[in-house]
């Protein structure tokens, strides 16, 4: 590994819930700080909200943040940026006109949408590059944002996948591409405020748990711990599954794959590492976190905690890449919505 990178992941910059902890200032002088020691940062998809139907709202909210990011970084250092599904409009477009020409590391260009060279230009001076669906990061290290994942969790037809099957056929990131889910985040809109909001609770849940659904009964922040138990028991037998399956059909050849999408960092000094690979113990996966303070999830934690926002994986020279959490320290009053006050 040549270059000492940070890897983040699932800001939501601009969520309507206001559940991203970059829009206070404490959160954001951390990671401003955390970049000061590393070379090149990877965006590891979800940085902008762009699927809630208000990406002028959103664009608003992420644009001093980009900036920042980008003026701490300098001309000499580098923004490597993976959109994922939440940011897919920064490249949706220039992906179906490529289409089967996709390859797992294909260079997206800077002024591939409109949407997306807005988004370089706020991340000037750094030098930007832009990949998708992943990129190699380092020898050996493959990134991607992990939403494919999604296709061996639910029966798909373009992908041929059921819930259980082990196809061992090759495919292309277009197979991927041809078949999406309508997102519960996209539609919440349409509902009152308090409907919207559960709606949008639960498609939170559902898209860190990569399963279809989750009963009500566990949609209270008094039921976090255990909230967070059953998502890291799903993130355990099926999230990690799917993903390496997604690694294996597209031909990924990796030691380790670093992904986001599920919100759960680690693995942690507590996870077994052995639940964190794919089969015969390769590759081994790691998992960026996200930066949204979910209220169901890490209501009265003490960090670490698998879902404190924050999460971030570190590569450095010589040595193996491990999940950090860059906002341990920070206290909750410090990232929870504004409009929500002190939740007891």
């Amino acid at each position: 590994m040549s270059a000492r990178t940070l890897v983040v992941s699932d800001f939501h910059l601009g969520a309507r819930l206001e559940h991203d902890v970059l829009r206070h200032t404490e959160p954001l002088q951390r990671l401003l700080a955390a970049l000061d020691d590393v070379e090149r940062l990877v965006l590891l998809g979800d940085i902008v909200e762009l699927m809630e139907g208000r990406a002028t709202a959103a664009m608003r909210i992420a644009e001093p943040v980009l900036r920042a990011i980008g003026t701490r970084l300098g001309p000499d250092r580098e923004v490597l940026l993976v959109p994922g599904n939440h940011d897919g409009p920064l490249v949706r477009p220039w992906v179906r006109r490529v289409g089967a020409r996709l390859d797992p590391t294909t260079e997206v260009p800077l002024d591939a949408t409109a949407v997306l060279a807005r988004v370089v230009s706020l991340l000037g001076p750094a030098r930007v590059r832009v990949s998708y669906p992943g990129a190699w990061i380092a020898d050996g290290v493959w990134a991607t944002h992990g939403h494919y994942l999604d296709r061996h969790l639910m029966p798909d037809s373009s992908v041929g996948i059921l819930r259980g099957r082990q196809p061992a056929d090759r495919v292309r990131p277009n197979n991927y591409e041809r078949v999406r889910r309508p997102s519960l985040s996209r539609t919440s809109r349409m509902f009152p405020q308090s409907l919207a909001r559960l709606l949008s609770d639960a498609a939170d849940l559902t898209r860190a748990a990569t399963m279809p659904a989750l009963t009500r009964g566990l949609l209270h922040r008094r039921f976090a711990p255990l909230t967070s138990m059953v998502l890291g028991l799903q993130m355990r037998y099926a999230g990690i599954p799917a993903l390496t399956r997604v690694v294996q059909r597209l031909g990924v050849e990796a030691d380790h794959v670093l992904f986001g999408h599920v919100h759960r960092l680690g693995p942690l000094p507590d996870d077994d590492p052995a639940h964190w690979a794919g089969p015969d113990g390769a590759p081994r996966i790691l998992n960026t976190g996200s930066w949204l303070f979910e209220p169901l999830l890490v209501h009265r934690v003490t960090p670490p905690h698998p879902y404190w926002p924050g999460g971030a994986v570190l590569l450095e020279p010589g040595a193996e890449p491990r999940a950090v959490g860059l906002l341990d320290e920070v206290a909750a009053e410090a990232l929870r919505p504004r409009s929500q006050g002190r939740i007891r």
